[in-house]
């Protein structure tokens, strides 16, 4: 019995569960996604302890709403380069395997294996993201001292922002890595655009209102005020439905993108 009847599109949960096995099964990519999320906090937060205990004098609480934004901040760079390794992974990674003709011959539709890619790229993803999250928000409010912990409030908004933008540049690199059918190619311009390319784009200020159309800007703009200093250091005055809005119109005109050249690539 095949996990999707032919005449759906829609993904069953058997489809998404072989998404998520397929790569959990890349030691390497869990491997560098683990580092990545899990292991910057540990290490950030593990410096920071290190340096107060050894000089109290000089160096602050490890914890703290600053410290917080710090964190976020390593987290939020790092969480996206992870995003896009895990995105041009479930997005290339049948083609560059050469199973995506198995995949079709099945008789699965196109469409629906695509769409399966999104929940269950998602959810691995989501796993990492969510548990560094976790260990920088317990460090911020057991290591704070004498320094302001962050409220309840603070902590759930800090990381809802956080799994918003790694699954922003998550659904980025699935949907090119998709139409461009490189893993490879796909994560360079991802990096580039995310970490270079961004910065530029947004301080020349010649570009005026087009630089509301730049992810990073509206991502900087819908952090919470507290730690928004240290997100992205994008600072552009603009409204945030404005910004909602330029969100999904990239999530839903590249993922629409890589759907189609799923359902039209040659197998």
């Amino acid at each position: 019995m095949t996990a999707l009847a032919p005449s759906t599109n829609v993904p069953t949960p058997g489809l998404v569960r072989a998404e998520i096995l397929k790569l959990r099964k890349r030691r390497g990519l869990v491997a560098t996604v683990a580092a990545l999320t899990i292991g910057a906090a540990i290490l950030t937060y593990g410096i920071l302890a290190i340096l107060h205990a050894v000089n109290p004098g000089h160096h602050g609480p490890a914890g703290g709403v600053t410290n917080l934004g710090h964190g976020l901040f390593i987290l939020s760079t790092l969480g996206t380069v992870a995003a896009t390794l895990v995105g041009a992974t479930a997005g290339a990674g049948d083609l560059n395997a050469g199973v995506f003709r198995e995949l079709v011959v099945t008789g699965r539709p196109r469409r629906a294996l695509f769409r399966a890619r999104i929940p269950g790229g998602l959810a691995f993803l989501f796993a990492f993201v969510s548990t560094a999250y976790v260990l920088a928000a317990a460090a911020s409010v057991a290591f704070a001292g004498s320094l302001g912990a962050p409220s309840t409030s603070l902590l759930i908004s800090t990381g809802a922002w956080l799994l918003l933008s790694c699954g922003f540049y998550f659904a980025l690199a699935l949907g090119i890595a998709s139409v461009l059918g490189s893993r490879s190619t796909t994560i360079g311009i991802l990096l580039a655009f995310r970490l270079a390319v961004t910065p530029i784009l947004v301080s020349i200020g010649a570009f005026g209102v087009g630089r509301e159309l730049v992810p990073g800007a509206g991502l900087g703009r819908i952090a919470p005020h507290a730690v928004r200093e240290f997100t992205t250091g994008i600072h552009i005055p603009m409204s945030v439905a404005a910004s909602v809005v330029v969100l999904a119109v990239w999530v839903a005109a590249v993922v629409r993108l890589g759907a189609w050249r799923t359902a039209t690539r040659d197998a």
